[in-house]
This record gives structure tokens, sequence and C-alpha cells, in this order.
């Protein structure tokens, strides 16, 4: 029998994912202030919080009845992509420089950077949602329960607006 979480759940988690990814990268960018500049531990904590908070922020926006779907998979792919691209490019030797190699004419650490972090989820990520579109967008249920909430709005009275009084008296 598959998990199936409550739509609060899944928030929560996803929300409190992005609060301490949003931590962890405040963390890192105030430990730039500290004697002696920022430490090696401060580049891996802002580069696992953005890891975390890029995926976890997809997950809020599509999650639905307490599920992502087939779109966990993808969310999955880019956490690792980017949590890999960076922890590779942090654990590669600082070898830049005249003669060193490049990789579709950049330096080695700035081609995972570009390549992998930049682009590789930048290709993916729509195509899996455009393959789970049919499943994760309204119902006609759901339609039709926007389409009644939107007439009882509509419906309501509106508050009268209080008179405005200009500063000063009559003009």
């Amino acid at each position: 029998m598959p998990f199936t979480a409550d739509a609060d759940m899944v928030k929560r988690a996803a929300l409190s994912a992005i609060f301490l990814a949003t931590l962890a990268v405040a963390t890192a960018y105030t430990a730039a202030f500290l004697p002696g500049g920022a430490p090696a531990w401060a580049n891996w904590l802002l580069a696992m919080g953005i890891a975390v908070a890029l995926p976890a922020t997809m997950v809020l926006g599509a999650e639905r009845n307490g599920r992502i779907g087939k779109l966990a998979i993808p969310f999955a792919f880019v956490f690792l992509v980017i949590a890999g691209g960076f922890g590779l490019a942090l654990a590669l030797p600082a070898s830049e420089g005249p003669g060193a190699s490049l990789w579709f004419g950049l330096p080695v650490r700035a081609a995972i950077i570009l390549y992998g972090i930049g682009l590789l989820p930048v290709l993916i990520v729509p195509v899996a949602y455009a393959l789970t579109f049919d499943e994760m967008t309204l119902s006609e249920d759901d339609l039709e329960r926007v389409r009644r909430a939107a007439l009882a709005l509509r419906e309501q009275p509106k508050p009268e607006a209080p008179e405005l009084v200009a500063a000063g008296g009559d003009r």
C-alpha cells in the first residue's frame, strides 16, 4: 500500500525544509563577515541550503491532496544534481589557470555549475511537468468548486468605503 500523507503534513514538511535551507544560506552568508573570511564549511552550507530550497519550493507548488505523484522523481533528481554539482565543484582542486583543461569551453568547475546545475534541471523539470499535467492539474470537480466560490464572492455585498476627508478642509 503506497504511503499517502495529508496535504498539511506535506506543506509543513516543505515549509520546514525551506525555512531550514534559508537559515543555512543566511548562516553561510553571515560567515563571510567572520575575521579572515568565510570558513570552508560556509561554502558547503550554502550549497546544501540551495540544493534543499529548490526542490522544497517545487514540492510546495506541486503538492495536491497530500501528494506530488510522479513529480517526486524529477524533484529528487533536481536535488541530486544541485547537491552533487555543488559538492563536486567544491571538492575539486582549484586548478584554473593557463593550460587548464576545459569542458565545452569552460574551466571544469564553471562547466559543472553552468551546464550541470544551471542547464540540466531546466531541461528535465518542464518535461516532467508536461508529462504529469493531466494527472496533477485541477479536475472538473475542483474547477466547479472554484467557480462556485467565485460566484459566492461576487454575490456578497461590497463593504462601503469610508468617506475620505481632505486634510485642511473642503476643496
